[in-house]
């Protein structure tokens, strides 16, 4: 079954930092990649997210899905951005160096080109840190780590449920495939793409009655057990911050403020090697 959105257990630094601990590193990562279009730093970002990628033990293959998809849609938005707007890249670094023409106002230069290549990087610099943050949390630790940090434990808990459904509804919905398919629903790639979707839709009436039963389940058993009812609870999950989450979030604080200080060194968000 095709790996998604889903926590991965494997033995490793990042798995034992706590849930908070990578979420505050996940956005200051976030605010780094996206507060610059410095190509030095957005080049070191991808370099870096990978490395951890093998530090955590959690393999491309195991996240293969989503990086397909995210590739697909990177390709897709740099086409759209050409194609609605051939000469974004001249009037971002002032200077024209063309080099071949496609024909009319398609005319293919350096600063076009290196525009894309900072939009190319973004997507290395984000999803996989994303991707990383999905495999390596625990729902209930992540929850238990969000209470800890102020967010209301109902809050908290309602994401832990959220992240702890995503593989249940993968199951389920591979499961009711694969009924369907043994019922003579083709679903194979021999069909066309059209054929495909059509069949798919006979999958989503059982999910999502599968669905709206598993909420009412857990939703009388919350109440039953007086959810909410209190302003705190304990957690089975919780653990302190130690030595290895304070030097995480230190490096990741240090990556926000160069790409800040980058951007007052460039006097804007963009690295200009043209001028």
């Amino acid at each position: 079954m095709t790996n998604i959105f889903n926590y991965i257990d494997r033995p490793s630094p990042i798995h034992r930092l706590t849930g908070a601990t990578k979420l505050v590193c996940l956005l200051l990562w976030s605010f780094a990649a996206m507060s610059t279009y410095d190509t030095r730093l957005l080049a070191v970002l991808p370099v870096i997210s990978f490395g951890l990628f093998a530090v955590s033990k959690i393999k491309l293959r195991d996240v293969s899905f989503m990086l397909g998809f995210t590739a697909v849609f990177m390709v897709l938005n740099n086409v759209l951005v050409f194609a609605f707007s051939p000469q974004h890249g001249v009037t971002l670094y002032g200077t024209r160096h063309a080099l071949f023409s496609l024909g009319g106002n398609y005319v293919v230069t350096k600063e076009q080109l290196f525009y894309h290549l900072n939009l190319v990087l973004k997507y290395l610099a984000s999803i996989p840190i994303v991707l990383l943050f999905v495999c390596t949390t625990n729902p209930s630790e992540f929850a238990a780590s969000l209470n800890r940090i102020g967010v209301k434990y109902t809050v908290a808990y309602s994401v832990a449920l959220a992240l702890r459904y995503i593989p249940d509804i993968q199951r389920e919905y591979h499961e009711i495939s694969q009924a369907q398919q043994a019922r003579g629903v083709e679903m194979s790639k021999k069909q066309t793409l059209v054929k495909r979707l059509k069949s798919a839709g006979a999958i989503l009436i059982p999910l999502i009655l599968s669905s709206m039963d598993r909420i009412e389940v857990i939703s009388n058993a919350m109440e039953l057990r007086g959810f909410g009812k209190h302003k705190k609870r304990t957690w089975y999950m919780g653990r302190p911050f130690r030595g290895a989450d304070i030097a995480a979030m230190v490096l990741c604080a240090l990556l926000l403020a160069a790409a800040i200080l980058l951007n007052i060194h460039n006097g804007g968000r963009f690295w200009n090697p043209f001028a």
